[in-house]
């Protein structure tokens, strides 16, 4: 085989989809990092490019592809310096045969199991020695605080990924093809790991996984989210600790009261409830019902007055009725997100539901989203008032991403990325710095954001 040698060893890296593939693709920057590979802004400069890919859903296949393709351009030595392109994560993962066939330009696929082999691979390919293009296997590896990660996201703030793979089954989901059965990180790693991100200035800590509600049952018992989040609340350097992906299921009351009496743990909480009709809640094997889902969002409430709740919902399901959809609607209105991911259901091979009958027509399924995403945008408005002359902390991001005249930040009910902002619209703001925590009395109420203007600095 031809050997390809990287003189100026420079990498250009591209993270699609979520926040625990952009984890990921952050360990596989710090392998690259040790390895002497320097990580350039633009692909034009790169010797190896990475594109971390997502299949979540057509559309982020569709995107992972056009990606690959566009950055395939700078093979060509008149366009760029690229002599590697490496196609990693879910898709590398769920279509390694296919992909190899279809995208030649490609040189090296990399399972969502193999990520921490990147170097190791690049130096075969280098030497002449890689056996072959597609490296897939069943997904096992985690990365724990002995691998290297390079936090890509603002000093700030971190993602912690606590576990990989799931247990669950629903019928919609890819999730445990691509991602294997569910396996923890211990409490000691993840405090060792958050103790490192907070000597790096990591203020925000948020926990991802794929369920969160199911850490720890494949550890020991000591290894729980209660102890974790004890464990976490104790570093120094930590002011917010955010959870993300806990299904109302697992939500026990120790767990709501740990929310509730905690001074770093956000009073905040992502619980995916996909739906509140019983008969769509079957068809997705999820092991709950609406009225449960809503007994615990009160009991959240109860215990923790304000709390933030983001959730996902599926619209256009297998079988979902008008009266399916009127119940979810009515759901939605009485539970009151503050934040809400809509998708539209969209048939994936490989899953359970791809096998469902009773198709919903696309016109019904775009029509039905319009409904829930009007109906939830009138729910924000309403729940946002309340924000109207308070004090809130903010977590300053920096420049507003439209103008430099305005600083942008969020408070706790506002996780980076996904959420609404704060805009500090004062012309005094030269005392401001990315990561700074301030006191700012919100002074205008907008769809999504919040405007304010800075009392104090901490």
């Amino acid at each position: 085989m031809q050997t390809t040698k990287f003189e100026n060893r420079t990498v250009f890296f591209t993270s699609l989809g979520c926040s625990k593939n952009l984890v990921d693709s952050q360990v596989m920057l710090g392998y690259m990092g040790l390895d002497g590979f320097e990580i350039v802004p633009e692909p034009k400069e790169a010797e190896v490019i990475i594109v971390n890919t997502c299949s979540f859903i057509e559309a982020a296949k569709q995107e992972s592809i056009e990606m690959i393709l566009d950055l395939a351009d700078y093979k060509d030595q008149e366009a760029g310096s690229c002599k590697a392109l490496v196609v990693s994560g879910c898709m590398a993962q769920r279509y390694s045969d296919e992909l190899v066939e279809s995208l030649p330009e490609v040189d090296m696929f990399i399972g969502t199991g193999e990520y921490n082999k990147i170097t190791k691979l690049l130096r075969a390919l280098e030497d002449g020695k890689l056996e072959s293009k597609s490296f897939v296997e069943i997904p096992k590896f985690i990365h724990t605080e002995f691998d290297p990660r390079l936090n890509t996201s603002p000093f700030y703030t971190a993602w912690l990924k606590i576990s990989e793979g799931c247990n669950r089954n629903c019928t919609f989901c890819i999730i445990p093809t691509l991602r294997g059965r569910l396996r923890s990180r211990t409490v000691a790693s993840l405090i060792a790991e958050a103790k490192k991100l907070a000597e790096g200035g990591v203020r925000e800590l948020n926990l991802i996984s794929q369920d969160l509600s199911d850490y720890g049952v494949d550890l020991e018992d000591e290894n729980n989210l209660f102890e974790l989040l004890s464990g976490l609340e104790a570093v120094e350097g930590v002011d917010w600790i955010r959870l993300f992906y806990f299904y109302p299921d697992e939500l026990t009351d120790e767990v709501i009261e740990k929310i509730a009496g905690s001074k770093k743990i956000c009073n905040y909480l992502d619980m995916p409830v996909q739906h509140f009709s019983n008969h769509v809640l079957r068809r997705m094997n999820r092991k709950i019902t609406g009225d449960r889902i809503m007994n615990r969002i009160e009991r959240l409430r109860e215990k923790s007055p304000g709390i933030v709740l983001r959730t996902s919902i599926i619209v256009g399901f297998p079988g979902e009725s008008e009266e399916d959809f009127q119940e979810l609607l009515s759901g939605v209105q009485q539970a009151k997100f503050n934040h809400l991911g809509i998708f539209r259901y969209s048939d994936e091979e490989g899953t359970p539901a791809y096998k469902l009958g009773d198709k919903v027509d696309q016109e019904t399924i775009d029509d039905r989203f319009d409904q829930l995403f009007e109906t939830q945008r009138e729910i924000v408005r309403e729940l946002n008032q309340v924000y109207l002359g308070k004090v809130i902390d903010v977590l300053i991001e920096g420049q507003h991403e439209e103008t430099e005249l305005l600083i942008q930040g969020r408070h706790v009910g506002q996780a980076p990325d996904i959420d609404g902002k704060v805009i500090i619209n004062e012309s005094d703001i030269e005392g401001l710095n990315e990561g700074d925590l301030v006191k700012v009395e919100i002074t205008e109420v907008l769809d999504y954001d919040l405007v304010g203007r800075v009392v104090t600095i901490n």
